[in-house]
């Protein structure tokens, strides 16, 4: 693509726009009518809590099958997304622009003094816009940080799977292409069979919503975490039986650490007394845990999440670097947040996180960091 072919593709056209907003308006609608369990979410300072119903799967499968549809009838190309890529991109980082100075402008105007809508204004205006200013506010009684979280995930997979139509009928759809695919299915759809544990999260907790949020859902997640994807439309990367197999385990370890980790503080947080691998869970502190992979590392979730940003891009060989940006950025990320959890849980626990680091002195990495 030349110079000036780019610069009229970041212009969104009509279609761009009628693509995201028919996408936006089906989650918002599906999310409201569809069933799905009330989960209730963790309790904010002033002693209240919100409730999450998550029919992300029910809403995901429906969308699947509806997308189908279109595309048997006839309504729609099944390539719609990938032909579209940059001016939908345009179109959502526009988009996610307009609604971050509408709710920074929106929580200046709050007057409510409960946790999830009483503003926090810093009196600097980057700041504020940047980090949010409202932890939980609601459009028409949607709950937009829960909302632009599944949209972000959801849309993921629909550019993955528009990028391998195009790959089928091309004729390119080999090895690396289905291995990529399906790491990234499984993903997206296990992140949506357990989709209440993303009500313990730190970003549903306690980050409030701005553009740091809106952007890296709406954008930087489905745009970004698929260029592996759109790297392998336009190369053929051939994997050996060996290197198919090595990447399939780093997967499957990948996996079961991310998953079980963070399933085993959810479940602690819900019932701190439930059997973690068998047996009693170990406190120190009488709060913190030590049992299961929280005994293994203080932030062992990171490395299940690390294996499988990896996973991700082993597919794609090792010609290249571009393929290995979002391991790399993920890798980056969580370190500095290592760095800020552990800051913030040394001020608030003192001299019991002290006496847990001396259980689990790994952070991340077993016997390496």
């Amino acid at each position: 693509m030349d110079a000036t072919a780019l610069a009229a593709s970041l212009v969104p056209s009509w279609s761009a726009v009628v693509v995201l907003f028919s996408y936006l308006g089906y989650l918002a609608t599906a999310g409201a009518v569809l069933p799905g369990k009330l989960v209730p979410g963790a309790v904010l300072p002033d002693s209240s809590r919100l409730h999450y119903r998550c029919n992300g799967l029910v809403s995901l499968l429906l969308l699947l099958v509806l997308s189908a549809l279109g595309v048997y009838m006839g309504w729609m190309s099944p390539t719609v997304i990938a032909d579209r890529g940059i001016e939908l991109l345009s179109a959502t980082f526009i988009f996610s622009v307009i609604v971050t100075f509408l709710l920074y402008y929106s929580g200046l105007r709050s007057h409510h003094k409960s946790s999830s809508l009483k503003p926090h204004v810093s009196g600097n205006f980057i700041q504020d816009w940047w980090l949010g200013v409202q932890l939980n506010p609601h459009f028409m009684g949607v709950d937009l940080k829960f909302f632009f979280v599944r949209a972000g995930m959801m849309a993921w997979l629909f550019i993955n799977l528009s990028l391998f139509a195009k790959s089928y009928l091309a004729g390119s759809a080999n090895l690396s292409v289905i291995l990529y695919q399906f790491f990234c299915a499984w993903y997206i759809v296990d992140y949506f069979v357990h989709e209440e544990l993303m009500t313990s999260t730190w970003d549903i907790i306690a980050e409030r919503l701005g553009f740091m949020l809106v952007f890296g859902d709406l954008v930087f997640i489905p745009f970004t975490f698929t260029i592996q994807g759109w790297w392998l439309l336009r190369n053929n990367v051939e994997l050996s039986l060996l290197a198919a197999t090595v990447n399939c385990f780093i997967f499957v370890i990948g996996y079961l650490v991310f998953r079980g980790a963070n399933k085993q503080k959810h479940v602690f947080k819900k019932s701190p007394k439930a059997l973690i691998w068998g047996k009693t869970p170990k406190l120190v502190g009488g709060k913190l845990l030590v049992s299961g992979y929280w005994g293994i590392a203080r932030h062992c979730n990171y490395l299940g999440d690390i294996l499988l940003a990896l996973s991700f891009s082993l597919p794609c060989g090792t010609s290249s670097v571009i393929p290995y940006f979002y391991p790399t950025y993920l890798f980056i990320l969580l370190i500095w947040r290592e760095r800020r959890d552990e800051a913030r849980c040394s001020e608030k626990y003192k001299e019991i996180w002290v006496e847990y680091c001396k259980h689990v002195p790994w952070r991340i990495f077993p016997y390496v960091y």
